[in-house]
């Protein structure tokens, strides 16, 4: 082919480029058939504190420091910035860095007259759309309270969800079960795979926007036969003069192809940072995992200590009776007293002797529960030996109501499925647009191996690019634009109900703290009372002053007493945990990619 074919193919080329440019170019115009979005509904802002309704009590309670418990709470620094977690499964890369820099699609502009009203402004359910997309935490701030940057973190007062573990929870066998825990606990594992997962996703889709460069070499050997056209041409070619072409004709081929599919619309990219923020979100999920497993390890924890101090109070409540049957049955070899006495004080300590066996299978069965949770094989599992009523924990403070968007991972993952959501919509927008796709080649072809890299003869090389469009039967693509739609109004309402899940959680808690302190304070009062009217039963039945069955129920009022005492400790410590839990404690600091 000599150079006027191949300007002339060039040319052609170009003309079809540019017709096609046209085209797409018509094709971009308003009324490309894009459904209009619909809006999600708001949710209630969230209020400024933690109040309770005054019907509940006489007296109005702010829930902003509690101090259901009487210990001084850990101070920290209120101005120390937020870090990211450390010791994470994943380091972050360049690209999910940038991925997480979402900036608004100016593409979108184009089409803001498909949801204004007749007035020109936007709709009403096109704004709260946007906004949840963009900045959702604003959905739930009133008026009064300036909304939080998901990005932007700083502390706004004293939280005790704020408060790594360490603090909290100052009993070294407690921090040395949960360490041991965040490293061998099989359920941190898996998701910590899940998140390997995510982020390979998002790695993936940072190579989508790139050029892709395949190189290549090959080498083939063709013959055409002599009553065909090939074969006819080629017999009356010449490679030189009087020098035909062989026969049967190898080809050698060494080259490069080039193809680019140019992002204009943000296709590609707002699908990167779609993969990057649910990639954030899995790793909240994990922290939200981890803030469940610390608690629940400290509640068995102190489920023990509470089975342990239930042991005690048997053996001494058994002691207790032992001794009464020692005096049954000197005041009937006396003569002052009956076999039946005897019997139903024998009775009694069997049963308690039997109740102190099914408490320690107990035992055993919390022992293991923790040693499953913290990924070991059941063994004995130290802990501290205390007196469990007066046993306290850090007091709860609970600051305000917005930083549970701060500090609750839950929270947080659900806003990261919501801006991914958002950004899921801008993708499936892009595709009524046109795209447009480059390829390019170059390299080096000849039927002989001496001849493959001689310049220009054997070069070959070739550029074109493709413009398409949607024109006729958008239906797959209209749908899947409703469809990101409508997981986009799902991840709204998510994240409106886990907000609103979060609060309910730190109001019950914070009431189950205080209302049991109070009665474990009521209950002391009774068991001292209980405690008295043994000893004075006891005195009066040696003097035969009283009967055997006052003896036996002040004993059993005053174990069942003891037991209930113990019960209801039990429930105020595991509140103050759940409470712990429900600010968002130990659930690692958001990251912060600026």
């Amino acid at each position: 082919m000599n150079r006027s074919d191949k300007r002339s193919k060039s040319r052609l080329k170009q003309r079809a480029l540019i017709a096609a440019i046209i085209t797409g170019a018509v094709m971009v115009q308003p009324g490309c058939g894009i459904p209009q979005l619909r809006g999600a509904k708001p949710g209630q802002a969230m209020p400024q504190t933690y109040t309770r309704p005054a019907s509940t009590s006489s007296e109005s309670v702010n829930w902003d420091v509690a101090t259901a418990i009487p210990t001084e709470p850990p101070t920290v620094d209120a101005t120390e910035e937020s870090k990211p977690s450390e010791g994470g499964l994943i380091r972050l890369a360049g690209f999910l860095r940038q991925a997480t820099k979402i900036e608004p699609d100016k593409s979108d502009d184009k089409d803001k007259t498909e949801n204004q009203d007749e007035h020109g402004k936007p709709s009403e359910d096109q704004s709260v759309v946007s906004q949840a997309a963009d900045d959702p935490i604003s959905l739930f701030a009133p008026a009064a309270m300036p909304a939080v940057d998901s990005f932007d973190l700083a502390n706004t007062g004293e939280n005790s969800g704020q408060f790594d573990w360490h603090q909290f929870f100052d009993d070294p066998f407690l921090a040395g079960l949960i360490d041991q825990a965040l490293v061998g606990n099989q359920e941190l594992r898996i998701l910590a795979e899940e998140i390997q997962i995510a982020c390979n996703e998002t790695y993936a889709r940072s190579g989508e926007y790139r050029p892709f460069v395949d190189v290549g070499a090959g080498v083939g050997l063709e013959k055409s036969g002599e009553h065909t056209r090939a074969g006819a041409v080629e017999d009356q070619l010449e490679v030189a003069p009087g020098r035909g072409f062989p026969d049967p004709l190898p080809d050698f081929l060494v080259g490069a192809n080039v193809s680019w599919q140019l992002d204009i619309w943000k296709k590609l990219r707002n699908a990167q940072s779609a993969a990057a923020m649910r990639y954030l979100s899995t790793q909240e999920g994990r922290n939200y995992v981890v803030t469940g497993l610390v608690a629940e390890i400290a509640e068995n924890y102190y489920e023990l200590l509470a089975l342990d101090n239930r042991l005690m109070t048997l053996h001494k409540t058994i002691e207790i009776q032992q001794n009464s049957l020692k005096t049954a049955d000197a005041m009937k070899e006396a003569g002052r007293g009956t076999e039946l006495a005897v019997q139903r004080f024998q009775a009694e300590v069997r049963k308690n002797q039997s109740e102190k066996l099914i408490i320690e299978q107990e035992i055993v069965e919390v022992e293991n529960r923790i040693n499953f949770l913290v990924g070991r094989y059941p063994q004995h599992v130290q802990r501290m030996s205390v007196e469990y009523i007066d046993l306290t924990l850090q007091s709860i403070s609970a600051g305000v109501p917005a930083q549970l968007l701060q500090n609750r991972p839950d929270i947080r993952a659900a806003e990261r499925e919501l801006q991914a959501a958002g950004l899921d919509i801008k993708v499936a927008k892009a595709r009524f647009y046109p795209s447009l796709n480059l390829n390019a080649g170059v390299g080096y072809q000849a039927f002989a191996a001496g001849y493959l890299f001689r310049t220009p003869e054997s070069l070959i090389y070739s550029i074109g690019g493709d413009l398409v469009a949607p024109l006729i039967n958008k239906r797959a693509i209209q749908a899947a634009y409703r469809t990101a739609n409508a997981k986009q109004l799902q991840a709204v309402y998510n994240y409106q109900q886990t907000v609103l899940h979060a609060y309910t959680e730190v109001i019950n808690q914070l009431t189950k703290v205080s209302n049991y302190g109070k009665s474990i304070e009521i209950k002391k009062q009774q068991l001292a009372s209980l405690e008295a009217s043994v000893d004075s039963a006891t005195k009066l039945f040696q003097n035969a002053r009283a009967e055997y069955v006052e003896v036996l129920l002040a004993q059993r009022e005053m174990m069942e007493a003891k037991m209930l005492i113990i019960d209801i400790k039990q429930q105020q410590l595991s509140a103050t945990i759940s409470a712990y839990q429900a600010l968002g404690g130990s659930g690692g600091a958001p990251a912060n990619f600026n």
